[in-house]
């Protein structure tokens, strides 16, 4: 999922602190307290130490750890259902922290929209009434209500359930409905906490698809709450770790998952298969050997010879990929001064596009002779996989689920 790079959400040196002296705990944890320490000597409870991120359009911001590291205390922070103890949260531009009551209402009906874990739906009230329920507290009239519950019900998937009752309906079609009630605001950001952590296994994974096909389109801000590493790595565009109230890593999931910033890192992101991660991006490097299409065939033959390669990638001025001159292909132009290497016979390799993963990437690794050419979308060369490269990254797999390698 691309993102713009314009910050949305930016959480600065933000703390929370329930009970006890939290004045003294606040000072003690601003000098390096520990949570056990400041609750020890306080009575007051850590729930979030100087935590700092920014959150990008259209990207999904995953926050994830055990039970009690205070990532739901942190998104109930940034929509001020929980007051901040010390810090600065803003949300599109606007710093929430400085807010009234009623400014901060302005926000909610604006900026912001909760998916919850449960969905919170009435009873008695068909699934657009449910939907446009927030639209309705607003003040936007019944038809325009309408209009955007039903497209948002659509969104989800749930069209043609629009006049059931939450009783018809399964609890994966429940969360849509919430997720359908929150899109149905047209905020920029959306808070989802745990909302599919209920839900079975294949039902959690079908709406995890369907958040990031529905992101592709929507580009929100969404900042994704979670337990679940699977979860996160499989909807996340940039992961924070949190343990004991403090972010102790933010991260792309590959960054995460393949440079852990500690042991705890490291342990809480053991189960993960690298193969699912490693990207030809990650691993491929600069083309060795490139030429022009205009190159002579006999100076790309010695410059071959010389440097004891037997391949050259060619490309044009875009430097968009061609083909590749084999030495044994070319060799009969090795006394012509003229013919270009462009019209000798080039093979075209099969090429692979950067976000391939390395479990796709090893079937090609298999039937290659040379390195792999990884383009962009517009056929841009902008690297290679060697194949010692693959048979590094693969051994390092196979260790790493052996136990080998941490």
């Amino acid at each position: 999922m691309e993102t713009s790079s314009e910050v949305v959400v930016s959480v600065r040196n933000v703390y929370k602190l329930f009970g006890g002296d939290v004045d003294a705990g606040l000072a003690m944890a601003r000098e390096g307290a520990n949570k056990v320490e400041v609750q020890e000597a306080t009575e007051s409870v850590m729930a979030l130490s100087d935590v700092s991120f920014d959150a990008e359009r259209g990207e999904i911001f995953v926050v994830m750890g055990l039970s009690g590291c205070g990532k739901s205390t942190l998104i109930r922070c940034i929509n001020r259902l929980i007051d901040p103890t010390s810090g600065k949260i803003w949300v599109d531009d606007v710093n929430v922290t400085d807010l009234d009551e009623e400014g901060m209402r302005d926000v909610r009906r604006s900026s912001l929209a909760m998916v919850f874990q449960h969905y919170g739906l009435l009873p008695h009230r068909r699934v657009i009434d449910n939907v446009a329920l927030g639209l309705e507290m607003k003040g936007i009239g019944s038809d325009e209500r309408r209009e955007r519950a039903q497209e948002a019900l659509d969104t989800v998937g749930l069209g043609d359930w629009a006049a059931s009752k939450p009783d018809e309906l399964s609890g994966g079609m429940m969360q849509r409905v919430g997720l359908a009630r929150a899109l149905a605001h047209d905020t920029p950001v959306l808070l989802m906490d745990e909302p599919f952590s209920a839900l079975d296994p294949l039902i959690r994974n079908e709406l995890q698809d369907e958040l990031v096909a529905m992101q592709e389109k929507l580009h929100k801000t969404i900042i994704f709450i979670t337990h679940d590493l699977d979860e996160a790595v499989r909807i996340g565009d940039r992961i924070a770790i949190m343990r004991d109230g403090e972010i102790v890593q933010v991260g792309t999931p590959t960054d995460v998952v393949l440079h852990p910033a500690d042991a705890y890192v490291r342990e809480f992101t053991s189960n993960v298969r690298q193969n699912e991660l490693m990207t030809a991006e990650v691993i491929m490097s600069e083309p060795k050997d490139v030429v022009h299409v205009s190159a002579i065939a006999s100076r790309v033959i010695q410059r071959l010879i010389d440097t004891d390669e037997n391949h050259a990638m060619v490309v044009d001025d875009d430097f968009r990929y061609v083909g590749t001159a084999l030495l044994q292909r070319i060799e009969q132009w090795r006394s012509d001064p003229k013919t270009k290497i462009v019209d000798t016979p080039l093979l075209v390799e099969t090429s692979v596009s950067p976000d391939v993963v390395l479990d796709d990437l090893v079937p090609l690794g298999l039937r290659a002779e040379r390195s792999i050419p990884v383009m962009n979308g517009d056929g841009v060369l902008v690297g290679e996989v060697s194949l010692d490269t693959l048979a590094g990254a693969m051994d390092t797999e196979d260790a790493t689920d052996l136990g080998g390698v941490s």
